[in-house]
């Protein structure tokens, strides 16, 4: 029988299956050179069969190992991939956060430029709210102003200049205000906070375009266009019973809270609301000197200052309503009344003159209901017999300027002019604003004599 010839792919095979001797042997025995011993195998056949067996188990067990070599490699290789995937995809968030970024801070850079989003804690909630009444602004002809940009431009000023002047913080380096006090004359100071040019125009814009527009009740005159001391003590005149009666803390009385508030009940957004009632106010503050810095630390509640041009106009369009009822209430018990800031006059002649006690009851009620509080030290009733006083105009019989202080005002006049300015004093402050101050108060109530003072006074300060 032919023997069949191996390829040489299958003779590689067979070696590795065995070992290089047995498949010697194998081969031999297969062609016929080894004669195999009958149930007796030889030594070493025998050794070649151990070996053929362990190379086997070797193999096998070099299979296993490099499959888990493979396994190990594959592990290894997929956690490089997915290592790579991972930070290529860190780089990818990365780069679009980045972008994003800078996406928000040019869209937060360019809101900036048009919009008003925060100023301080406590006073930014109603700033997204641009709902404004257009049909009671267009009653009262206030200027519609649709978002901050545009209130920004009438004031012929910018976003961020118009955010400098309303932001709010507890603490800052930084104050709108200069403060200063005058004596009052009853006693004790009188605090004024003079704002600084850049808020004062901004302050003046509101006074002329808004609060100027809103008429206030004609039985006010303090800072009142074409009204005075004067119109304020006319109706009082020759009465026989003058009651004079004063609201305590009348400014710190009117907060950001009424103040905005008024605006808001004008017909403007609670955007604008919030933005005005910054403008048109401020709390007290400590000057702290701290590692040569100054600091302005707020306490309290923002309010009305004394020094700045809006605040009486706004003093008048709160009191709008209050003034209504004193009247109406005056009315109803015979009385004439006005007001002049702070100070509320009530007069009367004949029967009706029992009612005042009635009158002076009734208007601690109104007054107390509208969130103000009279002065308990005030409250002054002055009748036939005593000197009447309306707002430091005599209003006896007609309206005079006090003859006493006249008289001392002469005097002084005569002994500056004899020995001249220095050393002399006249009320509170400097000597060439208080006599000029006087003289024009003197030519307001009587033009006819007060003409004669104001050109001595002007003499004096002429030399």
């Amino acid at each position: 029988m032919d023997t069949p010839i191996r390829t040489r792919q299958q003779l590689y095979d067979l070696i590795r299956e065995t070992s290089k001797e047995e498949f010697i042997m194998t081969e031999m025995i297969r062609l016929g050179f080894w004669q195999e011993e009958e149930g007796k195998p030889s030594v070493p056949k025998q050794l070649m069969e151990q070996e053929r067996k362990l190379h086997k188990e070797l193999n096998e067990l070099l299979k296993k190992k490099k499959l888990f070599s493979d396994q190990e490699r594959l592990l290894k290789e997929m956690r490089q991939k997915r290592m790579a995937e991972a930070k290529a995809k860190r780089e990818e968030t990365k780069k679009k956060r980045e972008e994003d970024r800078i996406a928000r801070a040019k869209a937060w850079a360019k809101k900036k430029e048009n919009d008003i989003v925060y100023l301080g804690d406590g006073f930014s909630g109603g700033l997204n709210d641009k709902t404004t009444d257009e049909i009671t602004l267009k009653q009262n002809d206030l200027p519609q102003l649709a978002d901050i940009k545009a209130l920004a431009e009438a004031m012929e000023i910018t976003v961020g200049q118009l955010r400098f002047l309303t932001f709010t913080r507890k603490t800052s380096k930084i104050s709108h205000y200069v403060r200063f006090e005058l004596p009052k004359k009853t006693g004790g100071v009188r605090v004024i906070s003079a704002p600084m040019p850049f808020l004062k125009n901004a302050q003046y814009w509101i006074l002329f375009n808004i609060l100027y527009k809103i008429t206030a009740h004609n039985l006010a005159h303090g800072f009142v266009p074409d009204r005075s001391i004067k119109t304020n003590a006319a109706p009082h005149v020759g009465q026989d019973v003058v009651i004079n009666m004063d609201l305590k803390d009348f400014f710190p009385t009117l907060n950001y809270k009424r103040v905005k508030g008024m605006f808001k009940s004008l017909g403007y957004s609670q955007q604008m609301a919030t933005v005005f009632g910054l403008l048109c106010t401020e709390p007290d503050v400590d000057k702290v000197e701290l590692d040569t810095e100054t600091y302005f630390v707020a306490k309290g509640d923002r309010f009305l200052p004394q020094g700045a041009p809006t605040s009486p106009m706004i003093t008048n369009i709160i009191c709008q309503k209050m003034d209504k009822r004193l009247e109406g209430m005056a009315k109803k018990f015979g009385f004439v009344y006005t007001r002049y800031a702070d100070d509320l006059t009530f007069s009367t002649s004949g029967e009706t003159a029992q009612n005042v006690g009635k009158l002076l009851w009734s208007v601690g009620q109104i007054v107390k209901d509208e969130g103000f509080v009279l002065h308990p030290k005030k409250t002054k009733v002055m009748r036939n017999g005593s000197k009447k006083e309306v707002t430091g105009i005599v209003v006896n019989e007609k309206m005079n300027t006090d003859r006493k202080t006249l008289r001392k005002f002469r005097a002084l006049l005569h002994q500056i002019e004899t020995t001249g300015i220095q050393g002399k004093k006249w009320g509170n402050g400097n000597i060439r604003n208080t006599i000029r101050g006087y003289a024009n108060y003197v030519n307001q109530v009587n033009p006819e004599k007060g003409k004669v003072y104001i050109e001595r006074v002007a003499k004096i300060l002429g030399k």
